[in-house]
């Protein structure tokens, strides 16, 4: 049985893994994961015409791919919803394994000219750890919701890669302070909200209330192909 699509980019980002440590994600290692996986150039290409980028851009969302299924397994009834927020995080960064491939893509989307896919990668990270959890909302708290989760990761990521703790510990730490720092603001928010000059703030801020999430279609902010 030949192999799928989604199988035969799985082959390649897996070679890819094994020459990122010493070239990066660039064209040299798009190079050897063509000859290392037995995929057709042509084929290869296809999937990721811009090589070594599309490549990380792959890693990153096959990492989102098991985070999901994980979360989507795991029985998570127990917890409080922040602390199912902060198991997705952790989760997401524990799953991967070649902490290297992740510091060589971070530094890849860094570029000026790469960094609004960089933003892009993050951001569906947050949209799939807040879909894996069950989020229903389609106003503008679709948007708020994954734009704070977004900074919490992105800044989780670059601790996580500078740190030598044992177990990671440090990063654990880190996470929870963040997530506590984002609870703050939503009492903060909920009691301005309950405050006179909330009140006499909701008709202009009523406007946000129009704002709706993208409809489920490739490309949008917050979605990723499988």
């Amino acid at each position: 049985m030949a192999d799928s699509a989604n199988d035969l980019r799985n082959r390649l980002i897996e070679a890819a893994l094994v020459h990122v440590a010493f070239d990066g994600w660039g064209p040299e290692t798009f190079d050897a994961a063509v000859s290392d996986s037995g995929v057709a150039p042509a084929v290869a290409r296809s999937m990721f015409p811009r090589g070594g980028v599309d490549l990380a851009a792959g890693f990153h969302k096959m990492g989102d791919a098991k985070m999901a299924a994980a979360l989507t397994e795991a029985d998570l009834s127990e917890m409080r919803f922040r602390d199912k927020v902060m198991h997705a995080v952790r989760l997401r960064l524990e799953l991967c394994e070649d902490k290297e491939a992740v510091r060589r893509g971070t530094t890849l989307f860094a570029l000026p000219h790469h960094a609004p896919q960089g933003t892009s990668l993050i951001w569906g990270t947050a949209d799939a750890i807040w879909t894996a959890l069950g989020d229903t909302s389609r106003d503008f708290n679709w948007y708020s919701k994954r734009a704070t989760l977004s900074a919490v990761y992105g800044a989780t990521v670059l601790f996580w890669l500078g740190d030598e703790s044992e177990d990671h510990a440090a990063t654990w730490d880190f996470l929870e302070r963040r997530i506590e720092n984002v609870m703050q603001f939503e009492k903060t928010k909920a009691g301005f909200q309950a405050s006179p000059l909330g009140k006499m703030m909701a008709g202009p801020l009523s406007v946000l209330g129009r704002i709706q999430a993208p409809n489920q279609t490739a490309g949008m902010p917050g979605r990723w192909s499988k």
